[in-house]
């Protein structure tokens, strides 16, 4: 079965394009499956096995997205191996996916967005290399609306400067080009040309001994820099992605065109940022519909 497993994961790498993070999600949740199988064969799976599975996920209070995750991976995997010839069957076919919970993606307001990107510019430092590369990281973040691993993965020859423009690469290896805003270009420039100690000369964001950042260091510059803010909200690189697509939500851009920007494949996830504050909802029904204002 582990050969079966790794041959799989090497078919998801080849023919899928699908990220290192992928690959990984996609090994953990398969060794946990067939460790709940113990001695059983695979072909003797059928989709009894898979709800006695699934509700002994539940049972440990896994939460359904992740549950969802898991039977989406031995889906794909009972699927290789009947292209493979292995199976005949599908039985995660007739194992209905659980309904994922309905929560608000964290959003900051605009305000505390603005503040947010202000804080490294304040910063007391010893290493002036390291305040222009995390206010090029916030201000690209929340400017670009990209995902941590498409910030790292930027290369110099990515950036368009004439028509303020970045290509970036998605989720699997797919890529668009996105606009970045004068402000957050500025920063990115004056990083770049401002750095002393870069050995890598291809990616844009590197650490001190000249490599590409990380997601886990992205993750932690934003959260070194909620603390020096006092922020109580979340800050996270995603929180940006929220903030870039909801603000923009608020001042009017088009739903599909919000779309292309964060590179979702389909526009109900973009949906989920549609979300508004709701004094402000309500100001705008209270402006633009007849019936709703107050009569002298």
């Amino acid at each position: 079965m582990q050969k079966h497993i790794f041959a799989f994961l090497s078919y998801l790498k080849s023919e899928r394009n699908v990220s290192p993070h992928t690959e990984r999600s996609y090994l953990s949740d398969l060794e946990q499956f067939f460790e709940f199988l113990g001695a059983k064969d695979v072909t003797e799976v059928d989709h009894q096995t898979l709800r006695q599975f699934m509700a002994r996920l539940m049972k440990d209070d896994i939460k359904k997205s992740s549950i969802a995750r898991k039977l989406s991976a031995i889906r794909s995997f009972f699927k290789y191996l009947n292209r493979e010839g292995i199976l005949t069957g599908n039985p995660a076919r007739l194992v209905s996916t659980p309904r994922r919970e309905k929560r608000l993606p964290a959003v900051l307001t605009a305000d505390d967005a603005q503040r947010l990107m202000d804080v490294p510019a304040a910063a007391a430092s010893d290493n002036p290399d390291i305040i222009l590369r995390d206010r090029a990281v916030l201000e690209t973040l929340y400017s670009t609306g990209i995902r941590a691993s498409e910030l790292i993965g930027m290369n110099r020859d990515d950036i368009d400067r004439n028509d303020r423009l970045i290509r970036i690469r998605g989720k699997g290896r797919k890529e668009r080009v996105v606009p970045i805003g004068h402000t957050a270009l500025a920063a990115l420039e004056t990083y770049l040309n401002g750095t002393s100690k870069v050995t890598d000369h291809t990616a844009v964001f590197t650490g001190p001994t000249g490599k590409r950042l990380t997601v886990r260091t992205v993750q932690r510059i934003l959260e070194n820099y909620r603390k020096k803010l006092g922020l109580t909200q979340k800050a996270s690189p995603h929180t940006l992605r929220h903030s870039f697509a909801t603000h923009l939500l608020e001042s009017g851009a088009d739903l599909r065109a919000i779309q292309e920007l964060l590179g979702h494949a389909s526009l109900s996830t973009t949906q989920r940022y549609t979300h508004l504050n709701l004094d402000s909802l309500m100001e705008t029904y209270d402006k633009a519909h007849p019936r709703a204002r107050r009569k002298a």
